[in-house]
């Protein structure tokens, strides 16, 4: 049997997911997703999406493309994976192979992927040159069966809206979802400047459940926000919570993002998942807090070309 690989296409989207699914449980996706990122991918991201094929059967999958908002040039990103009962047939190594020629002509000197913290998926990232870098956590949260913790009272001033009441004028969000991305800990820092991008990537990606996103208010501006991704069946997947700087140390992060996941259940959503680089502290403890437990940890790596 021969593997080969080629270029995604839309009709493999049902595929891909089970593929993402069994190899990274703790994601949340759908197909529907999965083709809106490619079709508003930026220009200058020359993102690629690949699958690895056996008899017909996609067995392996890839994105890679540049870091384009990153202020430094040369960076890019590059993450395989295959269907846990699928490897060692090679798909791995032709996916990661055909991502890096791709990425080099396209100008990437730096390569980053997260790489599962198992000794088999960190001797597969060493074997091809990549090495450890940080670390990060994915965290679960039972749910249909957890106790959340009780509704907070809230602070004078301040007042609970979704992302929903922002569909005429999401800007706001934008600006808090800019500055707070730019404090996050990362290798790869990025900076959100172009709104329009935001829009078309973010705002209107089919993933991103606007009436489960809770939305802090201060005084009429907007203070913290916690961003709610979502199948529309039972999974739930924090996507970004943050405060802006003036707000900080006020606990309106752990405000809005008590309400999203108390709203979620309330919708039917059984199972939370979120993530959190393993140095921000803050977050992990908000966390904690809510009774998110580590289920899985991925260590980023990189590997250097030219």
């Amino acid at each position: 049997m021969t593997v080969l690989v080629r270029d995604f296409r839309p009709t493999d989207a049902p595929q891909w997911v089970r593929v993402r699914r069994a190899a990274l449980p703790f994601m949340v996706t759908t197909p529907e997703r999965v083709v809106f990122d490619l079709d508003t991918a930026h220009p200058d991201k020359r993102y690629r999406m690949l699958v690895a094929e056996e008899d017909g059967e996609i067995i392996g999958t890839a994105q890679a493309g540049l870091a384009h908002d990153s202020p430094e040039p040369g960076q890019a990103f590059c993450n395989p994976y295959v269907y846990p009962e699928r490897t060692g047939r090679g798909a791995g190594t032709l996916l990661l192979r055909t991502a890096e020629e791709h990425l080099v002509m396209a100008g990437a000197t730096t390569v980053y992927t997260w790489v599962l913290d198992t000794p088999g998926d960190l001797a597969f990232a060493g074997k091809h040159g990549y090495a450890p870098s940080r670390p990060a956590h994915f965290l679960h949260l039972d749910l249909a069966h957890g106790t959340l913790p009780p509704r907070q009272e809230l602070p004078v001033g301040v007042e609970l809206r979704t992302g929903a009441d922002f569909a005429d004028d999401p800007r706001p969000l934008f600006e808090a979802d800019a500055e707070t991305t730019a404090d996050e800990p990362s290798d790869t820092p990025a900076q959100l400047s172009d709104y329009e991008e935001w829009l078309d990537e973010t705002w209107r990606n089919p993933g991103l459940n606007h009436h489960l996103t809770s939305v802090v208010v201060a005084d009429g501006a907007v203070a913290a926000f916690s961003a709610a991704e979502t199948d529309g069946v039972d999974r739930y997947w924090s996507g970004m919570t943050g405060t802006r700087r003036a707000y900080r140390n006020r606990g309106l992060a752990k405000l809005a993002k008590n309400d999203s996941l108390h709203r979620a259940r309330a919708a039917g959503y059984t199972d939370a998942y979120t993530g959190n680089d393993a140095e921000n502290g803050p977050m992990l403890a908000i966390n904690r807090w809510f009774g998110y437990e580590i289920c899985a940890t991925e260590v980023r790596h990189v590997r250097t070309f030219g």
